[in-house]
């Protein structure tokens, strides 16, 4: 039976989950999708109830899932995470089939004995500011070249 404290506490943690803007995403041992936020909705395009007890693939671009899954086993069967405490840049699906960009950091779900739960999962969208990256770096290439260009008229 749960105290009032504990009550309290969880339904706050519930409520931390829901309403966080990044993705939240718990998949278990399994790789089967257990909790999906209303920031993975928005990210993803998928709403919660599609998803919940479905797998990771539907967010893992063709080209890195079997990369995906040989890691996720390997985190599962091993307890040791390659991405563990970083951010990893990559590339994930929207719904609507378009690629995005998205920082994900990743980490174990442990029950009190220590023994392994699943992985959570927390992404956030920056498929925006690559795209700012990426058109700067090919002004700054257009600038550099009109410069070498005008160096070399000149010479």
């Amino acid at each position: 039976m749960q105290t009032t404290n504990e009550a309290v506490n969880l339904a706050l943690s519930k409520a931390i989950v829901d309403q966080a803007p990044d993705a939240i995403i718990f998949a278990d041992q399994q790789g089967l999708i257990q909790i999906w936020n209303s920031g993975a909705e928005r990210i993803f395009g998928h709403q919660a109830e599609d998803v919940i007890g479905g797998p990771l693939d539907i967010i893992i671009p063709e080209q890195l899932l079997q990369g995906h899954n040989n890691g996720f086993n390997h985190a599962m069967s091993s307890g040791q995470m390659k991405y563990a405490d970083k951010v990893l840049t990559t590339r994930s699906m929207h719904k609507d089939g378009t690629r995005i960009y998205v920082d994900m950091s990743f980490g174990f779900v442990k029950d009190d004995d220590g023994k392994i739960l699943g992985a959570l999962a927390v992404a956030r969208d920056i498929t925006e500011r690559q795209a700012n990256d990426r058109a700067q770096r090919l002004r700054i290439a257009e600038l550099e070249k009109a410069l070498q260009e005008k160096d070399a008229s000149k010479g």
